[in-house]
């Protein structure tokens, strides 16, 4: 096991890594820019490094400040949590040179699964089902092509990332041509890499992942998979396992694990990893991308299978083997239901920074608050608007909602604007309620209502 883990990472899910480091006996260097020195994660960790200003392209981003924190405190192993360099194969690639563990898979395996197109080139090759597209689109003309054989409508989408930067739908050649430029250009400005392809539009998708973990050496499990539609502009809002979808029999599960873990076995996949899928309105399954680190939304799998996900990665990266057999079936435990809270504005879901007046977060049976935020605390403007990570756990899919509208409830955040209340609207509409829901629902929800009398005239 590791002597010392440096976390390149902020906030809640900094504290999360500390949790899992301190349950292993693992001692912990936390890294902070000027705006995070006085943040939780700095407090809790036994080492704190200062490697910059807030602006995080010379603080969370800055690879040679975080190498040197990792060589002054004697790390031998760095997490990279989510967001900022988590999935960055040349930082990865850095580590390995300097010697210094990266907890996560190969940089030759980020650079596989990083890019969307080698992905569904690799997902296809071994199996996997993806939806009809193209590869890389050298220019409109090859773009208008691969649209035509496809059938529109297609989605225009960034190769080198995701979030909803560089998607385009087209419904048209007309659309095609206006769309092109600007999907690249959004696509290189995102990402710095100006590769986009196409693929067949599916009008009202449902989002479902698989959780994955492998060891490189032949062995892979999956451990459930999630639901993440309830989306705003490509972001994720609502979380649950498992998945509530009609169509994801026990059967239908079972099957599409069973192909995830051959692939991550033949492919020797080592740490933990998410395989994210579209379902159709026909309940057909097909490969979107992976994310080769952890999710923000583990918690709702950590809930459901009781499996510390963190624990196992940190284990799996210094080369042991999990606390669980890799022959054993996780059945999900009930169900659980995660809502990200934002400081933003409710009505215009522009960012909120500001200072926490008062904050008083939810508890009793079942529920969970992963948070990096106490009252007092300021939020930073320079980073991302996530403060609170409300999970709700319960025997059913029903008792889980009813926690978590308890727990939204007993959420007292001050100082500054949440998007609490809308989580209430969430688990209040029907659709949701019944499962039904696709990454529609919150276009459905937030429309204006419609112009008129509410009545026919005579």
């Amino acid at each position: 096991m590791f002597n010392k883990v440096l976390i390149a990472n902020r906030g809640e899910v900094a504290l999360r890594v500390i949790r899992a480091c301190r349950e292993l006996g693992v001692r912990t260097v936390a890294v902070h820019s000027e705006a995070d020195v006085g943040a939780l994660h700095v407090r809790f960790a036994d080492e704190a490094v200062c490697i910059g200003p807030a602006d995080a392209r010379k603080s969370y981003l800055h690879v040679p400040a975080i190498i040197a924190a990792a060589e002054i405190t004697n790390a031998d192993a760095l997490h990279p949590g989510y967001g900022f360099l988590s999935e960055n194969a040349e930082f990865a690639e850095i580590c390995r040179k300097c010697r210094l563990t990266f907890i996560g898979p190969s940089p030759e395996t980020m650079r596989t699964w990083g890019s969307k197109v080698r992905a569904r080139e690799k997902a296809t090759s071994m199996g996997l089902p993806v939806l009809p597209g193209s590869g890389v689109l050298r220019d409109v003309e090859h773009a208008l092509a691969e649209a035509s054989r496809v059938g529109y409508p297609v989605l225009l989408k960034a190769s080198g990332g995701g979030g909803g930067r560089g998607m385009k739908v087209t419904r048209n050649a007309e659309d095609m041509r206006r769309a092109f430029v600007p999907a690249q250009q959004e696509a290189l400005a995102a990402f710095k890499n100006s590769d986009i392809f196409l693929e067949r539009y599916v009008e009202r998708p449902k989002h479902i992942e698989f959780q994955v973990l492998g060891d490189g050496k032949g062995h892979a499990m999956v451990l459930g998979e999630r639901e993440c539609s309830v989306q705003r502009r490509h972001q994720k809002l609502v979380e649950e396992s498992p998945s509530p979808a009609p169509a994801l029999t026990v059967e239908a599960r079972e099957d599409m694990s069973r192909t995830i873990e051959r692939v991550m076995r033949e492919g020797g996949y080592a740490s933990l990893g998410t395989l994210e899928f579209i379902m159709d309105e026909r309940g057909h399954l097909y490969f979107m991308e992976m994310n080769t680190r952890l999710q923000v939304e583990h918690p709702v799998t950590e809930m459901v299978t009781g499996v510390d996900l963190v624990c196992e990665q940190i284990r799996v990266a210094a080369g042991e083997d999990p606390s669980i057999p890799w022959e054993r079936q996780l059945v999900p435990r009930g169900a659980a239901i995660e809502c990200r809270i934002n400081a933003e504005d409710p009505e215009s879901f522009a960012p909120w920074p500001g200072t926490i007046r008062e904050y008083h977060p939810p508890g009793g049976h079942g529920i969970r608050v992963d948070s990096g935020v106490f009252g007092g605390w300021t939020v930073p403007a320079h980073y991302d608007s996530l403060i609170v990570k409300l999970v709700a756990h319960g025997a059913t899919r029903e008792q889980a909602i009813s926690r978590m509208q308890r727990a939204l409830d007993e959420t007292i955040v001050t100082g500054i604007r949440t998007n609490v209340e809308l989580h209430k609207r969430i688990l209040a509409d029907e659709e949701f309620r019944r499962g039904t829901y696709t990454t529609r629902l919150l276009e459905r929800m937030l429309a204006p209502p419609p112009s008129g009398p509410p009545y026919a005239s005579a």
